[in-house]
């Protein structure tokens, strides 16, 4: 399970472009002609004195990384680190994950391919054209797609291994090998081989677009619901790869599927569905995949044959574990030798397996990833301070929530910092990243609390992301509130460290009730939405437990509960539903929260309040001194509902406060999405 980010909204400055893309030119660039040698009877002619390089100062900073994007350029400006407003060799770098991957600079100097990018991107940012002969509906679809590219702002995650060891550099390639191959193992899961092909290959909008968003299909948040909005001319629907075509024409296939008596081995997260003989059986990933698994395993063994640092022996463990698992589609040996890795064994975090659940439209299979970070030492910092009392924390949960809960034995691994140096697969998304997550989510390890949870620290720290969703911020709470409001990143940590642990405590993913799993009772949708409530609610409950414990202050608590409320209208911001009506739970949970808070007294909403940035009109304010009780009443029925698996009162919490007008939504999505949100890119200098 994850807790993602709603913010890393960057300031997008610089000129306004209009909507069209350019295509892309597929003509070389042209060398410089030779130089004619001298004729012997004439004199030399003197040297020429050598021509001054050419300043690239046409394009500003944020419109050079927004234009490179629309034309699917693998091409990042990092910063203006000499404040010339010019792109100078030592400022760009060559990202990860697209289809070509170019040499911008050699020798100090920008290449011809270079030249030739920033040629075209001068050319699409001052006058955009389309091919001749398009269609009215083709440009609009076009507009639309560039819309939607642009509500994202390219935010580079970059990694310094010049100086890495031998040992690093042959762990970072064998798992740059092994991203490509998940990438294309999690491409095969959504469906998306066939429809490729079908994206035009002379709009590089629509094939970035296809690229970002891992399929023809809008994300972003003012175009997800526009049926015109496409990387493909006619917008045809994805079929995911697990289940079969024909059934997936039905809106309902996940609740038919539901109820028949095979149910819990169709829906077993680690096979496929097909059909065979007129019915349908479950196929292990391990045959419905098997080439690209075995391609994928043999890397791993190959990198656990070269992890030869005796330092490194957990890892070493986990990566010929993990190549086994590839092999047989047996997942539980692979987690016990990844959760034996922390941040004492091991200087990497790396976890490559199927996984989460949120891309299947029956939130049942789990997709494909790879993570692999660098362990921040930071994170034995909070470990200490929170081990003491991690068993203390499940009786207190425990003795909240009550029967027939029980508290357990728990010994999961408190979470370790990390720094991310690529993201593969399901781990990459087209908007925003993760800060947490707690996995597995099956079998023996995740069921006894063994499990791992990470918080990922180099997200979101940019000085853009700060400025603007501070300028967010300030447009939705009044001043008081406002004041409360910290930009030191420690709160927002410790909430999704809070926030990841709980997915360990109190009734979790294994919990049964009656001998029914939350999967079984509440269906794959509600029961990701309420797990994440439990969660996010646990982490708002939790902080009142460590204010008490004296762990932090009460200064500390109060700005911890102002991150908590902007990161749940960051995520009404996003809306309820995706376009295809498929319940978002980070977005329903927000809501619930801020809802159930409301009407207990400790948030309130005034229409007419001025905003803290003196501007927008309508304004929150949290009422700190009502915020403990009505949190510990609202984690006690979300417990329950949990505990008892009480559909009836999970929906009955959706229709009160997604499906109503209890909250400003309007208001909230205006404000946050003025600002385009986070789209992470990656590269390495090695």
């Amino acid at each position: 399970m994850k807790r993602a980010h709603p913010f890393a909204l960057s300031l997008l400055a610089g000129a306004t472009l209009t909507l069209l893309a350019c295509p892309r030119s597929q003509q070389p660039a042209q060398p410089p002609p030779a130089p004619t040698a001298p004729s012997a009877a004439a004199p030399a002619a003197p040297a020429a004195p050598a021509a001054p390089e050419a300043k690239h100062d046409a394009i500003d900073r944020a419109t050079f990384n927004k234009v490179a994007v629309r034309l699917n350029l693998p091409l990042f400006w990092i910063a203006d680190h000499d404040d010339d407003n010019a792109v100078d060799p030592g400022e760009v770098a060559t990202l990860l994950f697209y289809p070509e991957r170019e040499a911008w600079v050699t020798d100090g100097a920008f290449t011809p391919a270079f030249e030739q990018a920033y040629a075209e991107m001068k050319r699409c940012a001052e006058a955009p054209q389309l091919p001749a002969g398009v269609t009215p509906e083709e440009k609009l679809r076009r507009e639309l797609v560039v819309q939607d590219l642009d509500q994202g702002r390219p935010t580079l995650i970059h990694s310094d291994f010049t100086k890495a060891s031998a040992p690093d550099r042959s762990l970072l390639e064998h798992m740059f090998k092994v991203a490509d191959l998940i990438d294309q193992l999690f491409e095969i899961q959504l469906g998306l081989v066939e429809l490729k092909a079908m994206v035009p290959a002379d709009d590089p909008a629509s094939q970035s677009l296809f690229r970002r968003n891992w399929g023809p299909e809008c994300v972003a948040p003012k175009t997800t619901k526009n049926p015109a909005c496409s990387a493909i001319p006619g917008a045809p629907k994805p079929r995911v790869g697990v289940y079969p075509p024909a059934l997936q024409q039905d809106e309902k296939f996940c609740e038919a599927l539901a109820k028949r008596d095979d149910a819990e081995a169709l829906f077993s997260p680690f096979v496929v569905v097909r059909e065979k003989e007129g019915e349908l059986v479950p196929v292990p990933y391990t045959e419905a995949f098997k080439a690209n698994m075995h391609l994928i395993a043999d890397e791993l063994r190959a990198a656990a044959a070269a992890t030869a640092d005796p330092k490194e022996t957990a890892l070493k463990s986990y990566l010929a574990a993990a190549a086994q698992a590839f092999t047989d589609n047996r997942w539980e040996p692979a987690d016990e030798a990844w959760a034996k890795m922390n941040a004492e064994n091991s200087r990497w975090y790396l976890r490559v397996a199927p996984d989460e659940v949120y891309w299947d439209p029956c939130s049942r299979k789990a997709g494909f990833h790879l993570t692999l970070a660098r362990i921040d030492p930071a994170s034995l910092k909070w470990q200490q301070k929170l081990k003491p009392v991690q068993q203390e924390m499940e009786q207190a949960l425990a003795q909240l929530i009550g029967k027939p809960y029980l508290a357990r034995e728990v010994s999961f691994h408190l979470p370790d910092f990390i720094e991310i140096v690529i993201n593969a697969g399901d781990d990459r998304g087209a908007m925003g990243g993760t800060l947490g997550q707690s996995l597995p989510n099956w079998g023996p390890v995740a069921n006894e609390g063994r499990g791992r949870t990470v918080v990922m620290t180099n997200l979101y720290t940019d000085p853009d992301s700060l400025e603007v969703r501070r300028a967010q911020v300030a447009s939705l709470l009044d001043q008081p509130t406002l004041e409360r409001f910290s930009q030191d990143q420690e709160k927002a940590l410790v909430s999704t460290i809070l926030h990841e642990a709980a997915h360990n405590l109190g009734p979790a993913h294994e919990y049964k009730v009656r001998g029914k799993t939350d999967d079984q009772i509440f269906g794959g949708p509600l029961s990701s939405t309420m797990e994440e409530l439990k969660a996010q609610s646990a982490a708002l409950w939790y902080t009142g437990f460590l204010q008490q414990k004296k762990i932090i202050d009460q200064r500390f608590a109060q700005e911890s509960y102002v991150d908590d409320l902007t990161w749940s209208l960051g995520h009404i911001s996003r809306g309820m539903y995706t376009a295809d009506g498929k319940p978002r739970p980070y977005s329903q949970l927000a809501a619930i929260q801020v809802g159930f808070l409301m009407d207990k007294g400790a948030i309130s909403w005034n229409p007419e309040a001025k905003a803290a940035n003196g501007t927008d009109k309508g304004a929150f304010t949290m009422h700190f001194d009502k915020l403990p009780a009505a949190i510990e009443e609202m984690m006690k029925r979300v417990g329950q509902i949990k505990a008892r698996g009480q559909k009836a009162e999970a929906e009955a919490l959706i229709t009160r406060y997604v499906d109503s007008d209890k909250l400003p939504h309007q208001a909230i999505a205006e404000r946050f999405l003025r600002y385009p949100k986070a789209n992470f890119l990656y590269s390495i200098e090695r």
